[in-house]
């Protein structure tokens, strides 16, 4: 193959992998719904101008199970690039472009709805305010949960060999899920 067309397949790759992770987000989301037996319905949305949409559920759910639906892109998100990184820990170095690209959507979204938890920025349906909503808290702690994994990803994605971040990261990943365990109703 010419250096062009490994180029242009590498970038596809990035894009088939950014793709992975959206779905993978999306489809936390569905699950959960569907584990739960709600009615869902794609609702339009606008976040920063840009028309996007949100997975809504027609009945009103209890604190856990809104906490449930509404973390769940996160969790899927979480587990897809923490198997990534636990596969490829030497990723930076590898010409993994869809493995990469999985990377490259966590690092977006979390700093994304990071920012917006802080900001309380965006649509009324974003995640991190249905997660800060049902834990009755502030939505800029969850911004924070959100961003952390981001944060400590793109340590290990540099410094792969750093025990402490593989395990500070995985453990940040795992605090979203103390709430479903412990006071919701």
């Amino acid at each position: 193959q010419s250096p062009s067309t490994k180029q242009s397949c590498s970038a596809c790759g990035f894009v088939l992998g950014v793709g992975l992770g959206f779905v993978a987000h999306e489809s936390g989301h569905l699950l959960a719904n569907g584990v739960l037996g709600t009615d869902v319905y794609f609702k339009k949305v606008t976040a920063a101008g840009l028309p996007f949409f949100a997975i809504a559920h027609r009945e009103v759910l209890s604190q856990r199970q809104e906490f449930a639906v509404s973390s769940a892109g996160f969790l899927a998100q979480f587990s897809a690039v923490e198997w990534v990184l636990t596969r490829a820990p030497e990723l930076r170095h590898r010409p993994a472009s869809v493995s990469k690209g999985v990377l490259a959507f966590h690092l977006g979204t979390s700093v994304m709805y990071g920012i917006a938890g802080l900001g309380h920025l965006g649509p009324l349906e974003r995640d991190t305010r249905g997660m800060a909503t049902s834990l009755g808290i502030d939505e800029q702690w969850v911004g924070v949960a959100v961003l952390a994994p981001a944060i400590l990803d793109t340590y290990r994605y540099f410094r792969p060999s750093s025990k402490w971040a593989r395990w500070a990261s995985r453990i940040s990943k795992i605090v979203i899920l103390i709430p479903l365990f412990t006071y919701l109703s």
